[in-house]
């Protein structure tokens, strides 16, 4: 979310300082109106490595989004996007008997895909048929996506921290992020311009809770209990998503994560 333009508190993204201390790469790429997708993420960042490798460094990848971490480091073939057909889908999905009507279209036009979703699952299936009829190609042609492994380039290594330590840590990063004007800047880009928030940025952790706030849908305190839950069920998907992958070093420590940097380093420094 920090390729966002004036989504900076909640996303925890680099000062200014910091950005003049160290080049960071892929920030503010896209005003909050737009729709940010990952296959933009991933041409983006190959050209940033690119330019990176072309001058003699190397890059430090840093996140904890598995599908645009996957996306960049075992270069997917990811489809492309066909908004107005998209938005047809969805309104069907959205009656009664749309999402098993879709579902079935699905089995019929690509039977190796249905086989993966499950039939209730609403934005799959849209974003399968999206890509079978937009394309042309069958959505599973697109290779093994993220069930495979394959050798890489890159040198992967995970940070591993009690749960508690985790949980401890999200709540009190935003009662930090508050203080530092968080519901400001929700306020600003809620009533800042004439055009909405896309759909992906509204979606960001912590901001759609404020937006609800600012809405009336929810009291602050409220909002910001939903924000933590939400952000802790999101740590848990990541911890589940990254065991996954053999190729991830991982570095425990029972509370401060700079405690493993030595070893970090060391890791990223074997030939």
């Amino acid at each position: 979310m920090q390729v966002y333009r004036g989504m900076d508190v909640g996303t925890a993204k680099p000062t200014l300082a910091q950005q003049a201390e160290v080049p960071h790469h892929l920030i503010d790429l896209a005003d909050p109106w737009d729709d940010f997708s990952v296959r933009r993420f991933q041409q983006a960042a190959s050209a940033a490595l690119d330019a990176i490798e072309a001058r003699g460094h190397r890059a430090l990848l840093v996140g904890g989004t598995g599908l645009y971490l996957n996306a960049v480091v075992d270069r997917l073939d990811v489809p492309g996007a066909w908004p107005v057909l998209r938005a047809e889908l969805e309104s069907q999905a959205a009656t009664p008997a749309g999402v098993g009507m879709l579902y079935r279209q699905l089995a019929t036009a690509d039977p190796p895909a249905a086989a993966r979703i499950e039939p209730a699952n609403a934005r799959r299936i849209v974003r399968a048929l999206e890509v079978t009829l937009g394309s042309g190609r069958r959505f599973s042609s697109f290779g093994p996506g993220l069930s495979a492994f394959p050798p890489t380039r890159f040198r992967l290594a995970g940070v591993w921290l009690p749960r508690h330590v985790v949980a401890a840590r999200i709540e009190a990063r935003y009662t930090d992020q508050l203080a530092s004007g968080f519901l400001d800047e929700v306020r600003a880009l809620a009533g800042g311009t004439d055009r909405p928030l896309s759909r992906t940025a509204r979606r960001a952790l912590g901001y759609r809770e404020l937006l609800d706030h600012l809405a009336g849908r929810a009291s602050l305190d409220v909002a910001v209990a939903v924000a933590v839950a939400r952000t802790r069920q999101f740590a848990r998907r990541q911890r589940m998503w990254f065991r996954r992958d053999p190729r991830i070093v991982w570095f425990g420590t029972p509370a401060n994560p700079l405690a493993v940097l030595p070893a970090v380093l060391g890791h990223f420094a074997c030939p």
